[in-house]
C-alpha cells in the first residue's frame, strides 16, 4: 500500500515509492488509474537488479472524486507482479 495523497483539480500529483524484486531485474513499472484497464509504462530496463528502484509518477486530475493510482512491477522474463500496489488520490476542486 501507497501513503494516500491530496490533490487539486487541475493540479499535478506527483505519487512516489520503491519497487523491488529481490534480484530479479525489474525491466518496467506499470502504471494505471482505470482499475487496471490500460497500464502506462516506464522503461527501467538500465537499473540495477541489486538496488531498489525509487518511481515517481504524475497526474493532473480533470475532476473531482476519488482515484486509485495501481503500480506493479514488469521482470525481465515477463512476469508482472501478480498484486499491484495501491494508492489512493483524493482530489477536490
Amino acid at each position: 500500500m501507497i501513503a494516500p495523497v491530496q490533490g487539486k483539480v487541475g493540479q499535478p500529483v506527483t505519487f512516489e515509492g520503491y519497487a523491488d524484486d529481490y534480484g530479479n531485474h525489474i525491466v518496467a513499472l506499470e502504471f494505471s488509474l482505470d482499475g487496471g484497464k490500460t497500464w502506462a509504462v516506464q522503461d527501467t530496463s538500465d537499473s540495477n537488479p541489486d538496488l531498489m528502484i525509487h518511481w515517481t509518477y504524475t497526474y493532473t486530475p480533470e475532476e473531482e472524486g476519488t482515484y486509485q493510482l495501481k503500480v506493479r512491477s514488469v521482470t525481465e522474463d515477463g512476469r508482472r507482479t501478480p498484486l499491484a500496489a495501491v494508492a489512493d488520490l483524493y482530489v477536490e476542486a
